[in-house]
């Protein structure tokens, strides 16, 4: 269906592919993976008729395309659903999936009732049940993704381009996901799956590429090869090399943190853990056990409706976060985008953000003190940014996330919260952020970890904590960390 030969494109001082190969067919699900800065964006831009490329040539459909406009490329059955959706949120669902090819009917007027019809059609189609009357606003993002698949078959779409479409959905909505898309595979559609999900690779792709440096690595149906082999593909070493050595259990201090039996939010339900300096806990178990609920109860994000947090000898019933601040306690929340940066602030600003009294004097901000701080940290924890002053909006979501994690290691003495530190950044990020982990928790900092990805548990974790429906379901140590223990404890019944 898709071919691409000896593909080059290069900006002002930059050569963001160079002869890059790629085939996709129809009816196949093929992964693009790689780094951030691999080139995955430019060359999905190139596919769609964004960019045009400098060199090389492209076959579609058995003929030599030249995309001069975005448009151009949809005309031709080629749809990109970018992380970002492209919807108008205050239209409904059959406006969303028709603008710009309205149903008409006399006089050249929007046929409503004709777009309707033809909206829950191609819903039905999709095996999706949303009114279409329903404003985006109103939907879920799982169901808001839907529409936007809606929109490409509008196009008679042959060729359909996601780029991390898990990234904001999780548990049953990413079954419904890999559902649809082996429906639209069976219907003889050619997908391009971009994750930095190694795990859905395996489950949902048939082949994969990689790319390194804006340069083709290889190409492997996935059955031939394993996560490991994958990951040395993308980052040049082995899977083993991305996590740092453990803590010497010598070196693990006295129990800094004591939550006990905490009830909050519904999720919850009489759930106790202890942190001790100087040791990364794991924190596990299915989506919707209650893990992102018990920490955010622990930092005062949400309301303990029982129980209690022990800190240094004091006990807090009623935690906010400005306390949890002030006792050492910082908190790296799942969704950094909408509860984690000021996307609209640049890199000094965000990294202070937590600490404003070490910048400010007679309530305004230092801006040179700001920016000297932002210098350091940039430095230490190898952010890549032009300076204090670049946005954090347009830096890749690795550097964001290390612009966060610098933020909460300058304030937090006692316990660092982190949710799902590494969702949606690539393996090279991923190993940095593991080497930050390490380094704080061998200056005594407890180190709590959400995560989903059970290869990065076993990792990274000296202690795995799991939860079961909102409780403490069991804790593994050493040797006994396993996949299949973990599973295991995550999925068996809890007694009454």
């Amino acid at each position: 269906m898709l071919t691409l030969s000896n593909v080059s494109k290069s900006f002002p001082g930059v050569k963001a592919l160079s002869g890059m190969q790629l085939d996709v067919r129809a009816g196949e699900i093929h992964a693009l993976v790689g780094e951030n800065g691999a080139g995955k964006s430019t060359l999905t831009k190139i596919i769609a008729g964004v960019y045009q490329p400098d060199e090389g040539q492209i076959e579609f459909d058995g003929e030599i395309a030249h995309w001069a406009t975005p448009g151009a490329a949809k005309a031709a059955g080629i749809h990109v659903i970018y992380q970002e959706f492209v919807l108008f949120p205050h239209m409904t669902v059959a406006e969303n999936i028709f603008i710009g090819h309205e149903r008409r009917g006399a006089f050249g007027l929007v046929d409503h009732r004709q777009t309707r019809k033809d909206a829950v059609e191609l819903l039905h189609r999709l095996g999706v049940d949303i009114d279409p009357d329903r404003r985006v606003v109103e939907l879920s993002v799982a169901d808001q993704q839907m529409v936007e698949i809606a929109k490409a078959m509008v196009h008679k779409v042959k060729l359909l381009i996601l780029d991390e479409p898990t990234a904001v959905i999780s548990g049953k909505e990413v079954e419904l996901l890999f559902q649809r898309l082996q429906a639209l595979r069976a219907d003889g559609v050619g997908i391009i799956y971009i994750s930095h999900r190694l795990e859905e690779i395996f489950e949902i792709c048939d082949r994969v590429t990689v790319l390194k440096d804006g340069q083709f690595v290889a190409s492997h149906p996935t059955a031939e090869v394993d996560r490991d082999r994958l990951v040395s593909l993308m980052v040049g070493r082995d899977m083993q090399e991305l996590f740092p050595p453990k803590a010497d259990p010598a070196t693990i201090g006295a129990v800094v943190l004591e939550a006990r039996g905490v009830v909050a939010a519904g999720r919850v339900r009489g759930a106790s853990i202890s942190l001790r300096a100087g040791e990364v806990t794991a924190l596990a178990g299915m989506v919707g056990s209650g893990r992102t609920e018990l920490a955010l109860a622990i930092f005062g994000g949400l309301e303990m409706t029982e129980g209690e947090v022990v800190i240094g000898g004091q006990t807090f019933r009623k935690m906010t976060p400005a306390k949890a601040i002030a006792q050492g306690i910082g908190l790296l929340t799942e969704d950094r985008k909408g509860q984690g940066l000021a996307m609209l602030l640049d890199v000094a600003s965000n990294i202070t953000a937590a600490d404003l009294d070490a910048v400010s004097r007679w309530g305004l901000v230092d801006r040179r003190q700001e920016d000297a701080i932002a210098r350091a940290e940039i430095t230490a924890y190898q952010i890549a940014c032009r300076g204090p002053q670049n946005p954090v909006v347009t830096m890749s979501g690795g550097n964001q996330q290390k612009v966060l994690v610098s933020r909460w290691a300058r304030t937090c003495r006692k316990v660092l919260i982190l949710d799902e530190p590494t969702r949606g950044v690539d393996v090279g990020a991923k190993a940095e952020i593991y080497r930050i982990m390490r380094e704080m928790a061998a200056k005594g900092i407890a180190v709590l970890m959400i995560s989903s990805e059970l290869p990065e548990v076993i990792g990274m974790a000296d202690r795995v904590v799991v939860m079961r429906e909102g409780m403490i379901g069991g804790e593994l140590s050493g040797d006994q960390i396993s996949e299949e223990r973990i599973m295991q404890v995550a999925t068996q019944k809890i007694a009454a």
